[in-house]
């Protein structure tokens, strides 16, 4: 079974590495979301998830966007402010034998 997917997989990474963007395509105005709008959409994103399930006009990810910065503030929002922010405690107890 793994010896079928390495190929897939393989193949699929180089068609994805001939994707490109072509820059005339994207126009870059004042109101492109930039860092802030990334953190905000990275802290709604499970909630644009779901809602992008049924309704057509929502979406995750702005396109277009600023670029590196609006996909730190992505990163940010997820991370540290939205689904991956719960932390969670392991408290080990240890029990000690008296004999």
């Amino acid at each position: 079974m793994k010896h079928r997917l390495i190929p897939l997989l393989a193949l699929t990474l180089a068609l994805a590495a001939c994707a490109h963007r072509v820059a005339s395509s994207v126009q870059h105005t004042p109101d492109t979301p930039g860092f802030l709008l990334g953190v905000w959409h990275g802290f709604i994103f499970p909630v644009a998830w779901v809602l992008s399930l049924f309704v057509q006009g929502v979406a995750v990810y702005a396109v277009p966007n600023q670029g590196g910065w609006y996909d730190f503030g992505y990163f940010i929002g997820i991370v540290f402010l939205g689904v991956g922010s719960h932390r969670t405690r392991t408290v080990y107890v240890t029990r000690t034998v008296r004999r």
